[in-house]
């Protein structure tokens, strides 16, 4: 029998809306039996899902999606299998979230100026956990009615040149990967086909990410079209990466796609989970 993997999720130790334990329930549910629980810069929920993965006969990967600023973009890159206790690994998010904390205030008060008061309060009150994000600031403002739903809310208020937009100051990459590598763990770049990149540019930052020690390309994912999926699979194989599979699942409001309905990787694919 074949396993079901999914290897990026997220809990409400980031921007996600279910516990880490109700989030391995769902996934054990749909037929998962591999799950990376990969919270933003965080890395405090594995130990819940790690015991609520026990009761169900699943496994859990260790993980974390860790933002990166590279020439001008943000991207976001998994740490596939890390020990969630390595001391460089927790230092290098702490200063993440130190940032995160003062980035959220600072959204809150642009938004202020626009006139939409008590936004940070509001996205606070949405954060059952750790972090502030700027998804909980989108589901504040769809819940007071300034957008439709939460893409329109990124659309007016939370791009560049948007009330909202507070620009990114992340780790950097050799950063972000030196660690993952501490810490034991697989560097995969997150839904590569998501960043708002040339073809060249996307190429150029899966090169570097390569030439420092990263191991594989998200190519299923669900923020990827069918076609995106094969153009992918042909840069993971253009640059001798391994490829990675997973949902981004955030909860069962706003899913990119379903626990357990994702497709199986390209032919020709080396998946990442036969690396572990």
């Amino acid at each position: 029998m074949s396993l079901k993997y999914d290897l990026h999720s997220h809990s409400t130790v980031s921007d996600g809306t279910l516990t880490p334990a109700q989030l391995v329930n769902l996934a054990a549910d749909a037929g998962v039996n591999v799950l990376a629980l990969t919270d933003h810069d965080n890395v405090s929920g594995v130990a819940e899902a790690s015991a609520a993965a026990e009761e169900r006969d699943m496994r859990i990967v260790p993980g974390v999606e860790i933002s990166v600023s590279w020439n001008g973009h943000t991207v976001h890159i998994l740490g596939l299998n890390v020990d969630p206790e390595n001391p460089i690994l927790r230092q290098g998010l702490q200063a993440l979230c130190d940032y995160r904390h003062w980035r959220a205030r600072e959204i809150g008060r642009r938004l202020g100026r626009k006139g939409i008061g008590n936004a940070y309060e509001g996205a606070c009150e949405l954060a059952t956990g750790a972090l502030v994000g700027r998804l909980h600031f989108a589901r504040f403002l769809v819940q007071q009615g300034y957008a439709k739903d939460i893409k329109e809310v990124f659309r007016k208020f939370l791009v560049a040149g948007k009330p909202g937009y507070v620009c990114g100051d992340w780790a950097a990459l050799d950063e972000a990967l030196g660690w993952i590598e501490a810490a034991g763990g697989m560097a995969v770049i997150a839904h590569p086909a998501r960043y708002n990149m040339t073809r060249g540019k996307l190429r150029r930052l899966i090169g570097e990410f390569r030439e420092l020690g990263g191991r594989g390309l998200e190519v299923v994912s669900g923020s990827h079209s069918k076609d995106e999926y094969f153009t992918m699979a042909r840069h993971a194989k253009d640059f001798g990466l391994l490829s990675s599979a997973g949902s981004d699942f955030h909860g069962p409001e706003n899913p990119w796609v379903n626990l357990g309905k994702l497709p199986e990787l390209p032919p020709g694919c080396d998946p990442v989970w036969k690396h572990f």
